[in-house]
């Protein structure tokens, strides 16, 4: 696989382990300002969603290449 391609899996497999992970641990404000989303989260600790994201991708991305490398899964194989 090459630069691009593996580039444009991490991003891809980001963005949907960033949606799984943006639940994690969220809870509601009991009492809201005037004005705030009764729903929004009180504390949403991003810094550490987007860490943890990378790192789930990271190893998830590593898997994928490794496996399309050595040739267990060929994309070139599956029929139209």
């Amino acid at each position: 696989m090459s630069w691009v391609g593996t580039g444009i899996t991490f991003v891809i497999t980001w963005w949907m382990v960033f949606f799984m992970v943006l639940p994690w641990g969220v809870r509601r404000s009991e009492e809201p300002e005037p004005g705030h989303e009764a729903g929004a989260p009180e504390n949403p600790r991003l810094w550490l969603k987007i860490g943890v994201t990378t790192g789930i991708t990271v190893i998830l991305v590593t898997i994928f290449w490794f496996v399309y490398d050595t040739g267990w899964i060929s994309l070139r194989d599956t029929p139209a």
